[in-house]
Parts: structure tokens; sequence; C-alpha cells
């Protein structure tokens, strides 16, 4: 499996590419609001873009997903818990900065609904949903069994955990997600976050301060 990874927008969000092989049709995983900055990933990836995997609705993660859509002519997959979120991108940025930064904010018109436990088979790959709530109501990551790979968007980062104090959000549900979805993973998984480096589940199971009463 190929990843291309670029931090975009300046919430520095990560939008990855994955494709099963070196030019091969890909999945595109998030879509901050830099349209033209996942434009670049995607022809530096040199692989053609077949659907949209969109971890949750937050609108450094979701605003160019419009654009790309229609683009690329793309299946955008998000969960139905956070339509509310990906219906008002502008809203949600002038809440959080009181003022619309520079960036592609468009509501996110159609998608398909994701769903907990489903195992979509995408441009040659299998993506089992995790429904993770507590960063938003419908956050989901998205694990890579055969290639001991997750997606974690804004759940779990190298040394912390998603921020709960977001309309939504919810540490409690954060955490019980955690603990029944995704340390439950194999150790050797590699995590790769929706913000800052990546990391395996081993080394913050071992290291983590949110994830010590969760170790096994």
């Amino acid at each position: 499996m190929h990843v291309y990874q670029a931090e975009l927008w300046l919430a520095a969000t990560n939008c990855y590419v994955v494709a099963a092989e070196k030019g091969a049709p890909a999945v595109v995983v998030d879509a901050p609001p830099d349209l033209e900055g996942v434009t670049r990933l995607v022809r530096e990836a040199g692989s053609p873009p077949v659907a949209l995997l969109l971890t949750h609705g937050h609108a450094d993660h979701m605003s160019s997903a419009e654009g790309l859509v229609r683009r690329h002519r793309l299946v955008a997959h998000l969960h139905p818990d956070d339509s509310w979120l990906a219906a008002d991108p502008v809203g949600q940025v002038r809440f959080l900065f009181g003022m619309v930064p520079p960036g592609d904010y468009e509501p996110l018109r159609r998608h398909e609904d994701l769903v907990a436990d489903d195992l979509l088979q995408l441009a040659g790959l299998e993506f089992r949903v995790l429904h993770t709530p507590g960063h938003t109501p419908g956050h989901c990551c998205f694990h890579v069994e055969s290639e001991g790979v997750l997606f974690a968007g804004d759940h779990l980062f190298a040394g912390s955990i998603g921020r709960t104090d977001l309309p939504g959000g919810d540490y409690d549900t954060l955490m019980r997600s955690m603990r029944d979805r995704v340390v439950t993973l194999p150790p050797e998984t590699d995590v790769l976050p929706g913000h800052g480096p990546a990391t395996t589940l081993a080394r913050e199971l071992a290291t983590n301060p949110f994830l010590q009463d969760l170790r096994r």
C-alpha cells in the first residue's frame, strides 16, 4: 500500500492519498479547506482518486470535499451523525476564529453514509469503518487490517487525543470509543492521525497519558 500525505491549511490538517499500488486508483482520506493543495497531492501521488473518506465533519477536514467530488467525480463518505457539521463549514470557522480565514469552504451536498463496522471495498483496498464518537458524534476511524494501518482522524494523536470541547464533543464518549474500538486493535498498528506525526498503537499505549488507564 502506498500512502501520500500533506499537511494543509492553517490547522496543518493531514490529507492522505492511499493506493494499493503505485499509480493505481486511490482513496483520499479527508479534504482540508485547500482544494488546490489536495489536488496537488493527488497529482504527486500519480493515482486517480475514486473515493473520499471523511473521518468527521469539522471544517478543517471536509471543506474542500464538495469541490473535490466535482473535480474528480468522486463519491464522498461521511457518517450521518456529522451531516449537520458538513452542511456549514463557514459557520464552523467563524465560530472558532471570529472570522473566515482564506480557504475553500463549501457545504457537502451529497454523500454516502458510513455505517459502523462496514467493510468498504475501495480502490483494491478494504477499509473497516470504526465509529468512534467523542470528538464529534459521527467521527470514524478507518482500519486497513491487511496493512496494519489506522487512519485515526482527530480521535488519537501522537501523545494526545482529540479535543472534546467543541459542539457535539464529549470526553467520556471519546474514551469509551477508544477503549472499545481502538486499543483492541493489534499493538503494532500504525496510526496515521488527522494532525501531527504518525505513531503506533503500542507507542501510544506505553506513553500517551490519556491511554494509561486503558493499557491491557
